[in-house]
């Protein structure tokens, strides 16, 4: 079981580390709310293709808990990927892949505050190396830009997500016993819904961009993998291991990203680049070995 949880997680980092690159290559071909919105409505079709019937089957039980799924689906889906998205306008896609490297974080302060979810002394050592790693990153490898606090938008755009999607990590367990097909149909059905006023806003400022044959094909990229295989086997992970555990593999998002960058974008990898990732590494190594 814990083997096929790391598979699980590790599939769900390379969608995540591929959303990067394609939000990235997005910009100038779709706008940031439309893309969204046009992700989750695809995702969302695609799922009521054959997840209806067990839809029904679970329509008691989504009524009783529909208020806690949108909450999931506008947090985890809609927020998280617009601040994404709109993150990418300013910085590189490198960035956007390491600094979700800071997830843990949140996922470890929150559980601690909230459910008194103690973390071993290597988890918080290996915490503390994720977060050298995202600083190094955010600040360019610049102490004094570290220093002064002086984030690009983008960046902190980027942090910003990540906040909301630590916290929908770890709200995670409050789920309701439902089949994955009903869960993430519903989930995906309220990332759509909630994503259609964002869009408005856009089209109403004269911002939107409408999708040309890339945006397209980015668009129905971000919905199967990063939206419906990653999200997917991202909560099976996180009923086999936890969510403390499970968040630490998204620090693999960074490696996959920036290797993608590199090669698919042709991004310059600096040598601060490396750094990170060698930190991101090590937290993850840390804390596995003082899993509790």
């Amino acid at each position: 079981m814990i083997l096929r949880a790391y598979l699980f997680l590790a599939i769900t980092a390379l969608s995540w580390g591929g959303n990067a690159v394609a939000g990235k290559m997005a910009v100038g071909h779709i706008s940031p709310m439309l893309l969204t919105s046009i992700r989750w409505g695809l995702a969302f079709a695609i799922l009521l293709t054959f997840a209806l019937p067990q839809v029904r089957r679970d329509i008691k039980l989504i009524r009783a808990n529909l208020p806690l799924l949108m909450g999931y689906g506008a947090v985890g889906f809609t927020a998280f990927n617009i601040l994404l998205y709109s993150a990418l306008e300013y910085t590189t896609a490198i960035n956007v892949a390491i600094e979700q490297a800071g997830m843990p974080m949140v996922i470890f302060l929150a559980n601690f505050i909230l459910f008194r979810i103690k973390v071993t002394p290597a988890q918080i050592l290996g915490f503390l190396l994720t977060l050298s790693g995202v600083a190094i990153t955010a600040s360019s490898g610049s102490l004094a830009r570290l220093i002064g606090l002086e984030l690009n938008q983008g960046d902190a755009l980027m942090l910003l997500a990540v906040v909301c999607y630590g916290g929908y990590t770890v709200a995670l367990r409050y789920k309701p016993q439902l089949h994955w097909q009903s869960m993430i149909t519903v989930m995906a059905g309220a990332a759509f819904l909630t994503s259609l006023p964002f869009s408005a806003f856009e089209v109403a400022r004269e911002t939107v961009i409408w999708p040309d044959t890339t945006g397209w094909l980015v668009a129905a990229f971000t919905a199967v993998f990063p939206s419906l295989v990653a999200q997917v086997l991202f909560i099976k992970g996180n009923e086999i291991i936890g969510s403390n555990r499970a968040g630490i593999f998204i620090n693999l998002v960074p490696i996959f990203g920036t290797l993608l960058s590199v090669m698919i974008l042709g991004e310059m990898l600096h040598l601060y680049h490396v750094v990170a990732l060698g930190l991101v590494l090590g937290g993850i190594w840390l804390s596995e070995r003082g899993k509790r």
